[in-house]
């Protein structure tokens, strides 16, 4: 009986929540303000000392006093953190709350609002106010690490030798630096070598008027020097003894550019060809890779000496493993001669790659997945690159127009430094054994010294190789 009622009953005042009757019934307040639709708490204002947070009562004293000093100040610590986290720093709260009647609130703040959140049309909040705990220097328990001020790189050499008959050729390598910290420069028919660390110059060889040195090219370990010959010709040098300990053939014309890795000894030529040679070997050769249909001008091998990066003057840049006769990977992006190659001692697979003045621009090659990276245009003719080992960063030096020298921030291609100085393409670009200073050469016939990298363990640690010896001097 009760539920046949209960039916009728409902069944004769039927309601709709969503007929325009029903809204009738909201009649909004005209002294109330109407911020937003979205409701977003502004604390700035709030009354937080409802929220009752508190020191929690102190513990029965312990045997020991220091332990309850101990105790009491770490509670104390996290109290005031937890408060900082949720409400800010700048709530400045006298003491805690006692009775509802009673109640002590932040000081020179507005008068008292019983709303614990009131909403606020629009908020801007600054990226610190994403820190989880605030960004407030002064919030206890918190500590800030410091802001990382970019690295300053020295706008000038520290250090200027003269270079006389210094040749001005986009496809030549003159200028090397050994693992030993001497520097080898090809000179006219003559290679000189440079101690970093006594600044002692030393005659290596004369090739005659009839030859002249195109390459220079140190072994990774040891003191043996490569140095490629307008004839076609490679001789290996024993530095220690400025002695020639053997001539390799097999190149018809001049050979431009030498890489060396663990065991072998590459050699790159205008007559389009590479060979590999093995100065243990009796042959001048053990093999020949053909691929380039023009001069060969750049040659790099990677860092586990498994694959060997080669660009020439047809635009193209290949790599080759170390038993193939042929490119196994190919890339025909540049748009003129590849002479700066460089493979990131970082990242393996990773290589740059620069092209001519047609070109102009850096780019990046995974070589572990065939995959052409990203393109920088930088503007001018890209001579050569060169990747630090102490930091994600590279160098690049540059001719055509601007002559400029560019230390870069590796991946996302910001400039650190732009380097000026030489009136000359820099054709030229070696860096020393520590990783940390690099050496300039151009048509201007100079070699410039520059502090552009850190050290592995500080980044503001000076260089030793000729931090304090300024000025020019000769290199012969």
């Amino acid at each position: 009986m009760n539920n046949n009622n209960q039916s009728s009953s409902s069944s004769s005042t039927p309601s709709n929540p969503t007929t325009p009757s029903s809204l009738n019934y909201y009649h909004p307040s005209p002294s109330r303000t109407i911020y937003s639709d979205r409701f977003i708490p502004c604390r700035s204002a709030s009354n937080f000392a409802l929220f009752d947070i508190s020191p929690p009562p102190p513990p029965p004293p312990p045997s020991d006093p220091a332990r309850a000093e101990d105790s009491s100040s770490s509670s104390a610590a996290y109290t005031a953190l937890l408060r900082t986290a949720l409400f800010g720093s700048d709530l400045g709260f006298v003491a805690p709350p006692g009775t509802p009647e009673k109640k002590s609130f932040p000081v020179n703040t507005s008068p008292v609002n019983r709303n614990i959140f009131r909403f606020k049309s629009e908020t801007k909040q600054s990226l610190h106010s994403l820190y989880p705990f605030g960004f407030d220097d002064h919030s206890p328990g918190v500590i800030h690490s410091p802001v990382k001020a970019p690295r300053k790189v020295p706008r000038s050499p520290y250090k200027v030798l003269d270079a006389p008959a210094l040749q001005d050729d986009f496809y030549l390598n003159l200028v090397d630096w050994s693992s030993h910290n001497m520097l080898a420069v090809g000179l006219g028919n003559c290679v000189y070598l440079w101690n970093a660390c006594s600044s002692k110059v030393t005659k290596l060889c004369d090739l005659g008027i009839d030859d002249s040195v195109c390459s220079v090219g140190w072994a990774q370990r040891g003191t043996n020097l490569a140095v490629g010959t307008s004839n076609g010709k490679v001789q290996i040098w024993d530095a220690s003894r400025c002695k020639r300990v053997r001539t390799m053939e097999g190149h018809r014309l001049r050979v431009g550019a030498l890489a060396w890795n663990s065991s072998m000894l590459s050699s790159g030529s205008r007559d389009k060809s590479i060979l590999q040679r093995d100065p243990r070997a009796q042959e001048d050769f053990v093999s020949k890779l053909s691929g380039h249909k023009s001069e060969v001008c750049g040659l790099k091998w990677s860092y586990d000496n498994r694959e060997l990066a080669s660009g020439g003057n047809d635009n193209k840049l290949f790599v080759w493993n170390q038993h193939s006769t042929q490119p196994v990977l190919k890339y025909c992006e540049h748009t003129a001669a590849v002479k700066a190659i460089a493979w990131s001692p970082h990242l393996h697979g990773l290589m740059a790659s620069g092209g001519g003045t047609a070109d102009r621009c850096i780019r990046f090659w995974n070589t572990t997945t065939n995959s052409h990276l990203s393109c920088m245009d930088t503007g001018s003719q890209v001579c050569n690159l060169v990747w630090s080992k102490n930091v994600n960063e590279l160098v690049s030096t540059h001719g055509y127009s601007q002559n400029q020298i560019i230390v870069w921030r590796y991946p996302t291609m910001s400039k650190l430094a732009t380097l000026t100085g030489h009136t000359y393409r820099v054709l030229y670009l070696a860096i020393s054994p520590d990783g940390q200073t690099i050496v300039t050469g151009a048509g201007d016939e100079t070699l410039r010294f520059w502090n552009v990298f850190p050290s592995p363990k500080s980044q503001n640690t000076e260089s030793e190789i000729g931090a304090s010896s300024f000025g020019r001097t000769h290199i012969r």
